[in-house]
């Protein structure tokens, strides 16, 4: 029971490119880009929110160590579409236009 969750594919509205605006914890309310996408663990990395330092280590011999910041995985249910139109959080529905499955922002019904 447990391999077969993990082996099944969930399926996330948001993908990768796409303008989210942050709802929740401590970086509520910042907006970015979706730079990846993880559908079996439901989360996805955010260019500017829930940054993260890294200490790296100095790789070649007098070369020093330094400090990164990288964004790290938010959760799926933590952020929301912005809608192209009026730049505010939407839902977002799936439509069939002809043969082909779109997703719509549901308050102004354009297409993302």
């Amino acid at each position: 029971m447990i391999f077969q969750s993990l082996r099944s594919k969930k399926s996330m509205k948001i993908k990768r490119d796409d303008n989210v605006i942050v709802i929740g914890g401590k970086d509520r309310g910042k907006t970015g880009k979706v730079l990846r996408a993880f559908p079996r663990e439901s989360k996805v990395v955010i260019s500017g929110v829930n940054l993260k330092k890294l200490h790296k280590r100095p790789t070649k011999s007098g070369q020093k160590g330094q400090v990164v910041e990288q964004a790290a995985p938010i959760h799926v249910s933590n952020v929301m579409i912005v809608d192209p139109k009026s730049g505010k959080r939407t839902r977002v529905l799936r439509k069939m236009e002809g043969d082909k499955k779109v997703r719509v922002a549901k308050s102004s019904g354009t297409t993302l």
